[in-house]
């Protein structure tokens, strides 16, 4: 009997879990810029799937939409002020960083997930910042150098989050802008949109869009990565001619 209680129940579970999909869609996978870029934004359409035995929820939907960039390697180093000097004193290492982190949701972020929910789904800037695969575990030591990465970087405009990113058109149709400003680095991001209710995931979705260069920014690019020496030789021969041109110009005799 118990064993037949436990079945029941999971197979319950199993049906209220896929009860709901979730379609998700962007405006524009390929973002091209140029050097008259000064930023942009993607929409983020989202729609919810009911099957016909699911029943409509009192307290309606929750969405959250978390935008990782191109990873980056990246060092912060705690600097101490000996004298007129400034010297560097420990530093923390973040091999797997995300250039560009933002978060979008439709309500305040406590009031959709308990703190618990969040730390394991990684649910937020503050829970993927403080994840313990986000950079080495020091036993608290590396608690300061997360802050101050996430402080640096919301400050270039780069770790952002939004509480009223996410907006619902229809109570089984959303929408959010993904804001992509001059800074945002080329490269590939994922956008990953999570359905929640009650506090609990639902279901996600993971989707991708690319940041590239082009025209003659993208030509110059290319060139610097695959003829790096030549690109180099020809940066410097440029310099010292446009040096020697000036001072020809305006020497005076």
């Amino acid at each position: 009997m118990r064993i037949a209680v436990a079945l029941l129940i999971l197979v319950a579970g199993t049906v209220s879990a896929l009860a709901e999909n979730l379609v998700t869609s962007l405006s524009n996978h390929r973002v091209l810029i140029n050097s008259n870029y000064t930023g942009t934004s993607i929409a983020v359409f989202g729609a919810i799937e009911r099957d016909a035995q699911t029943i409509s929820r009192a307290s309606g939907y929750d969405a959250v939409v978390t935008i990782r960039g191109p990873q980056q390697f990246l060092v912060v180093r705690e600097k101490e002020r000996l004298g007129p000097f400034w010297l560097n004193q420990d530093q923390q290492k973040f091999p797997t960083a995300p250039a560009y982190l933002a978060v979008l949701t439709s309500r305040p972020i406590a009031e959709i997930t308990s703190e618990q929910l969040r730390r394991r789904q990684k649910i937020g800037i503050q829970a993927i910042v403080h994840a313990p695969d986000f950079t080495n575990d020091r036993g608290g030591l590396d608690e300061p150098f997360r802050e101050a990465l996430y402080r640096l970087k919301s400050r270039e405009g780069l770790y952002r989050e939004n509480e009223k990113g996410v907006t619902f058109l229809t109570p089984n149709i959303f929408n959010a802008s993904i804001p992509l400003p001059a800074t945002a680095p080329t490269g590939n991001y994922d956008v990953e949109v999570a359905l929640l209710a009650d506090t609990v995931v639902l279901a996600r979705t993971v989707t991708h869009f690319e940041l590239v260069k082009t025209g003659f920014e993208q030509q110059v690019g290319e060139i610097a990565r695959d003829w790096s020496l030549l690109y180099g030789l020809s940066t410097a021969l440029l310099a010292l001619f446009f040096g020697w041109t000036a001072n020809a110009v305006f020497r005076r005799d």
